[in-house]
């Protein structure tokens, strides 16, 4: 089976009526993964598949925006009657177990093994389920941040995450079928660039050839659809604004 992506979230920085954070279900083949966990997207992960059918999660960064959500995911597994039937795989930035465990007062993180597998993701991580090959590649956002580059029988399918403009993003989006990009941010005014503009978002797209850009996690000071034609007018190509609910195959 191909790839499809469902939109479970796409706000920012923080959950709005009918909006969760950013989330996304990655389905290919017998593989299910939810790709980032923001506040809100657990509840709409329940919508679309049975949680104990995740193959695996895996979360770009540790802002609360895109990971906060595994603790609902770890309430429901360790205590709401939602058992998988083996701890699920957990790819994320190193100090993520420690983060949720704080979370229960709980210094050891043993404690979370019998929910949570969890493995460190590293640039140029790379990992099969079943059919689906995952890549994950350091971006430039001010803190340890992946995107993710998702290959399955010819099609390829690469979210950003959060990220500044550089090299690594436009090299992971190189010819994908459907690039999954944040743009944040109105105009660029940090020191550091840890965001996208509409037109970072474009850019990219055009200089990695995608085959079509989907614009998410649009920060407060853009509405969605003035980012979506912005980035649209960079790009020149097929441009998308992410919505909840949404199941895109390709």
């Amino acid at each position: 089976m191909p790839l499809s992506l469902t939109i479970l979230g796409t706000a920012s920085p923080h959950p709005r009526p009918g909006r969760p954070c950013s989330g996304y279900l990655l389905r290919g083949g017998s593989a299910e993964i939810w790709v980032d966990a923001g506040p809100g997207t657990f509840a709409e992960l329940q919508r679309h598949t049975d949680p104990e059918r995740l193959t695996a999660i895996w979360i770009s960064h540790l802002h609360a925006d895109h990971s906060a959500d595994l603790l609902s995911a770890a309430y429901a597994f360790a205590y709401g009657g939602l058992t998988p039937p083996v701890p699920i795989l957990v790819y994320a930035p190193m100090d993520c177990a420690r983060r949720l465990a704080g979370f229960f007062g709980r210094p050891d993180i043993r404690f979370l093994s019998e929910v949570f597998d969890f493995r460190p993701l590293y640039d140029g991580h790379t990992v099969r389920h079943w059919n689906v090959r995952l890549t994950s590649r350091a971006v430039a956002h001010g803190t340890e941040a992946y995107a993710l580059r998702a290959e399955s029988q010819g099609s390829v399918f690469v979210y950003s995450g959060d990220s500044g403009p550089c090299d690594a993003l436009t090299e992971t989006a190189s010819g994908a079928d459907l690039f999954l990009c944040e743009a944040d941010i109105d105009l660029h005014r940090e020191s550091e660039r840890v965001h996208l503009t509409p037109e970072d978002a474009g850019d990219a797209a055009r200089k990695a050839g995608v085959r079509e850009l989907f614009v998410t996690h649009v920060g407060p000071t853009l509405t969605r659809e003035e980012a979506t034609a912005r980035a649209a007018a960079a790009f020149g190509g097929p441009t998308r604004t992410a919505r909840e609910g949404e199941t895109v195959p390709f």
